[in-house]
């Protein structure tokens, strides 16, 4: 996998501070015998202080415990303690994360991140829920804070090996460290936020009156002209301080955690589509390949709570599975509930003043003091105006890393967002869980405020579907770019009234389910977003739904299907009216060499039935024209490849609906597809025919001129890498050759891939860059009412985030051969999944 130019790649867990551990020794065995009691026992018995009554782990075969207790409190104390256990690590670096913190444990690769998390505020978004949360709730929190502290304390020399290299002490767990890790979640799903900023950036290579080409809403919508507008007359070359830095530092969030990522697939199939005559439902949600998984297993079993499913380790709650009685799965609305506001900016005396209606105003102020690790620290401030605070205040190129950004006259950015908002998400996510039918569903999900998302839900007779969050009313413009600050004809006014969310009970098609897609009409009354994803995923699941009778296998068949949409949609538009004879034209204009290319090419193409296997030539070709064609019709004006624009050219298309996608869909006048690098005026059919031979160059250079040679599954590989792996480009060749040592010990892969971006079964690369997956389903669930036991389930990596641990990657031949896990209910069947081996938890006297 080759490193991504446009993004250094920063660890910020295992690899920042793994490289100590790697210069004591090279050998595998010798990290085991080092770390191994690192690993806590899954059997056993054990005094623990702060429970009330014992209790019982039990471990499936890939590590998924089975919580057993005799009181809710105990089941809470539990999972926090089994948390800790598995994934010590993520908490304490998801924590570092969300507080902007990261840097007092591994230094200052760091501090650009740190910044970002500070200006977001992310603890003053986790304070004002915990807050509004309920005392039933923040006694919850508190009892699982106890649990994740006493594992703490008794395994306080005994930590994972990044951990104990790093030779940072983690500090006890607060219960508004878990209200925390929701807000930091929260964050990852602004779909928007990256999108706005590449704006800029693309408006500064290709002004604003071409920037609507290259922000395309939905095939059958409008380009966004009126948006465009906003920038129009405004001096923006070079007058956005920090505009580079403030993607940078969004960008290594999103590698290390997730941004604007358009995640997860979910259905129901009502009784009436069912084989048993049950409803069933199906939920997987993509994330950024990683070790550990951003989800956890877990199973309890106590007398008032009864639940398996996906948990996050650091909140004590299942926000996706079944109970015994509902089902229920998320996936992002693509929810648009924040903006960045250009402000225009100048310094006065020591402050900074921004103009708002016609006056300077001075500037908030909030200090910072950042922590180093090998480092002193630095105190800076941080800018707020009307609309939040200003990004590039603390964001920016510097002489120094270290020194404050000189902020000077020009634009500021302020980011303006939903999450300051008070409400009980918190209690909601709980009350969810415990919902034993659709309509109670329905009840807690209209309560979730904090998250915009598409929840999916059945019971055995019945679905639903419920978008949450907090949509805000925009005055005028989409939010889809940067509004001018200056005036307030951009403000929000209030927000969406909650009945006006869409949702949907029992439909007569009998299911529903969501992929990202525009779920509700153009001109809805509420503004959910301007930032759809492509509708292939969701075209897909509605012919697979809507076809027969469905159980347990079907529901397989779909999560794992690799067939693309797009494909019969590029070949429609190949042998278009007024278009299959001028291609066939710009093809027979090409030299001798190119134009044999290009006509195999399209032959190959119009013969393909789009199934993007792993072993698929015809994939391969499909999938390296699709790569090819982007850089014939933009490469030119957004180019070279490491600039900012192509990299933000990029990041679109791994967002939203893309102008890759839009330009060869249609847009046949599109400005774009001249090539301005030449003298003459390039045509829409002559790129299209450069393109198919340029991608039959690009796999003979790739994988030989024998075409037995190709398929898909050599380019498009699934690698599992920790964060050494991914800094170890951009160390020294000593640091490289000690973690290319230990890298069996570390990541996992390449294995083939099939499917991309457009496919249920997702495996999106970087479209414009490579081919190296970045996207998969980070976990799957399956929930049938017509099985004996309905609920199966699988991870896509390991139960434990410690390499010393059997279960840090065993999962990953499990997920990649659909091998899914039964998580029973019904005591007969328990002792099958989970054997008799057990640890025992009892109360310390």
């Amino acid at each position: 996998m080759q490193s991504r130019v446009f993004r250094p790649t920063t660890g910020f867990g295992l690899g920042a501070t793994l490289i100590g551990a790697i210069t004591l020794s090279g050998c595998q065995s010798f990290l085991d015998s080092r770390y191994g009691d690192s690993v806590a026992p899954d059997h056993g018995t054990f005094a623990i202080k702060g429970l009330a009554q014992n209790a019982v782990v039990r471990r499936n075969a890939l590590g998924m415990p089975l919580i057993e207790t005799n009181t809710f409190h105990d089941a809470l104390f539990t999972m926090g303690y089994i948390h800790a256990s598995d994934r010590l690590s993520q908490m304490v670096g998801m924590r570092l994360m969300a507080e902007g913190r990261l840097a007092e444990m591994v230094g200052p690769d760091a501090l650009e991140t740190d910044r970002l998390m500070r200006a977001v505020n992310l603890r003053k978004s986790a304070d004002t829920l915990y807050k509004e949360a309920s005392p039933r709730l923040k006694k919850f929190f508190e009892v699982y804070a106890r649990g994740v502290n006493a594992y703490l304390y008794r395994y306080r020399d005994k930590l994972p090996m990044d951990l104990a290299e790093s030779g940072y002490r983690p500090a006890y767990w607060k219960p508004e460290d878990s209200a925390l890790i929701f807000s930091l979640m929260n964050f990852g799903l602004a779909v928007n936020l990256q999108e706005e900023v590449a704006a800029l950036i693309m408006a500064q290579k290709v002004g604003s009156d071409q920037l609507a080409w290259l922000l395309p809403t939905y095939p059958d919508e409008p380009l966004p002209f009126a948006e465009a507008e906003k920038l129009k007359g405004l001096k923006l070359n070079g007058q956005i301080a920090g505009l580079a830095a403030v993607e940078n530092a969004a960008g290594q969030f999103a590698q290390q955690h997730m941004l604007s990522v358009a995640a997860s697939n979910n259905w129901a199939i009502a009784p009436q589509n069912s084989r048993s005559g049950k409803s069933l439902l199906a939920n997987d949600t993509h994330l950024p390949i990683a070790l550990p998984s951003a989800w956890n297993f877990v199973q309890i079993n106590a007398p008032k709570y009864k639940v398996a499913g996906v948990s996050i380790a650091g909140i004590p709650t299942v926000v996706a599975g079944f109970n015994g009685s509902l089902g229920w799965g998320m996936t992002m609305v693509m929810g648009d509930n924040q903006d960045l506001f250009l402000e225009q900016i100048k310094r006065q005396g020591s402050g900074l003043s921004y103009l708002a209606d016609g006056k300077w105003v001075q500037a908030q102020e909030r200090k910072e003091t950042f922590f180093i690790k090998g480092e002193r620290p630095i105190r800076e401030t941080i800018y707020e105006t009307r609309h939040g605070v200003l990004l590039n205040s603390v964001l920016g190129e510097r002489k120094n890393p270290l020194q404050p950004l000189q902020v000077q006259s020009g634009y500021g950015l302020a980011l303006k967002t939903t999450q300051f908002e008070a409400d009980k998400s918190l209690d909601a996510f709980f009350d969810l869980s415990r919902a034993q039918n659709v309509d109670q569903a329905f009840e807690a999900a209209r309560e979730i405020r904090a998250t915009p998302l598409n929840m999916v839900f059945a019971d055995s007779q019945h679905i639903g579907w419920q978008v949450t969050g907090r949509f805000p009313n925009r005055l005028a413009g989409q939010g889809l770019i940067p509004s001018p600050g200056w005036n307030s004809q951009y403000e929000w006014d209030g927000f969406a009234e909650p009945m006006l969310h869409p949702y949907d009970q029992d439909p007569p098609q009998g299911w529903l389910g969501t992929a990202n897609q525009r779920t509700v009409p153009r001109g809805y009354g509420m503004q959910l977003s301007n930032s759809w994803y492509y509708p292939e995923r969701a075209e897909r699941m509605a012919e697979m739904a809507a076809s027969g009778k469905h159980d347990t296998q079907s529901m397989i068949r779909m999560q794992y299907d690799q067939k693309s949409n797009f494909v019969a949609k590029l070949q429609a538009m190949f042998t278009a009216p007024g278009m299959a004879e001028s291609l066939q034209g710009a093809i027979s204009a090409l030299p001798t060499a190119e134009r044999s290319k290009a006509e195999e090419a399209l032959k190959r193409l119009m013969a393909f039935d789009g199934n993007l296997t792993a072993t698929s030539a015809d994939a391969a070709l499909y999938e390296s024209f699709l790569q090819e064609s982007a850089k014939q019709i933009f490469l030119d004006q957004l180019g070279p490849l490491n600039s900012p624009a192509w990299t933000a050219l990029v990041e679109t298309a791994n967002s939203s609906y893309s102008a890759q996608a839009d330009h060869l869909l249609g847009r046949d006048d599109s400005p774009f597809w001249d090539d301005i690098s030449t003298a003459q005026k390039e045509t829409k059919p002559q790129i299209l025919a450069r393109s198919l031979a340029a991608s039959v160059t690009s796999l003979e250079s790739a994988l030989g001129s024998n075409r037995s040679n190709w398929q898909w599954g050599k380019l498009h590989q699934y690698q599992w890498l920790s964060d050494a792996s991914k800094m170890a480009p951009n160390m020294s060749a000593s640091q490289r050759a000690n973690i290319n040592s230990i890298k069996s010990y570390l990541d996992r892969g390449p294995y083939p891939a099939g499917g991309d971006h457009t496919t249920l079964n997702v495996s999106a690369y970087h479209w414009g860059q490579d081919f190296d997956t970045w996207l998969i389903p980070a976990m799957r669930i399956i929930v049938d009412f017509g099985r004996d036991e309905p609920f199966i389930g699988l991870n896509s990596s390991g139960q434990s985030g410690n390499p010393a641990s059997d279960h840090y990657a065993d999962g990953i031949d499990a997920w990649l051969k659909g091998g899914y896990v039964s998580f029973p209910f019904k005591s007969q069947n328990v002792d099958k999944v989970y054997g008799s081996k057990r640890l025992m938890l009892t109360p310390s006297r």
